[in-house]
């Protein structure tokens, strides 16, 4: 079983936010034809059946992207989960095709909106940490690129470092690849997003998983909220 820390400053830094986590392994993340493929083209349609109205005004006072771009905006920058949904319903772009546990993840994002990063497990070391970003701190981003990061943003690190960040995304070492057997997701709400939400993402991409991997076993599934008081801290 994967442990996973929470740090006292993801409490003080984000009361009210919340951090879910789904592991599931015994997965075939080979790249292929699957029942998901077909899922996307249905979550497409009726995206853009839901929205086929909306503005763009409109989609940022949905409640959850309204919680995204408040926590954004701090950083200068725009969420792009609701970029991704503007490209779908207003552009008729599709789905990306990465691999079926990658799309697994992007297909629920774009139903329920809540931001979620995904690892392979077996790269990750121990301890797993639910944190927030301090001044000084920085990782390498996907692309190779050493990232300086800015403070009081939330994040988690494993043994050998910061992992992702919902400012800067994923971590070059600990991607999902093809090779990937086990994966973690983490679902980032800051708050305003509530743990509704992001049982329903977690769960979202548990049944996406079963469209090509009907074996594939949950391993963890759990929501940590901030702001907790030291007493409900305790084990």
């Amino acid at each position: 079983m994967l442990q996973i820390e929470v740090n006292g400053r993801f409490h003080q830094t984000f009361p009210g936010g919340h951090v879910g986590v789904l592991l599931i392994g015994n997965v075939d993340n080979r790249k292929r034809p699957t029942p998901l493929d077909e899922k996307k083209r249905e979550i497409e349609a009726r995206l853009r059946e839901k929205f086929a109205d909306f503005s763009r005004a409109d989609l940022l006072e949905l409640e959850i992207l309204q919680a995204y771009r408040d926590y954004y905006k701090q950083f200068k920058k725009t969420y792009h989960v609701q970029l991704q949904l503007e490209s779908i319903v207003h552009k008729g772009k599709s789905l990306p095709s990465v691999s079926p546990l990658v799309d697994a993840n992007f297909a629920a994002e774009l139903e329920s909106l809540v931001l979620t990063a995904g690892h392979d497990a077996d790269l990750l070391e121990p301890p797993i940490t639910i944190d927030a970003t301090q001044e000084g701190d920085e990782f390498i981003q996907m692309n190779g690129s050493p990232q300086p990061l800015k403070p009081g943003d939330m994040m988690m690190s494993d043994g050998q470092g910061i992992i992702c960040t919902i400012i800067y995304g994923q971590d070059k070492r600990t991607p999902i690849t093809p090779k990937t057997r086990r994966a973690l997701y983490v679902a980032y709400a800051p708050v305003g997003v509530g743990v509704t939400a992001v049982q329903q993402q977690l769960n979202l991409i548990h049944e996406n998983i079963l469209l090509f991997s009907p074996e594939a076993a949950v391993e963890l599934l759990k929501i940590y909220p901030a702001g907790l008081s030291d007493q409900e801290r305790q084990p």
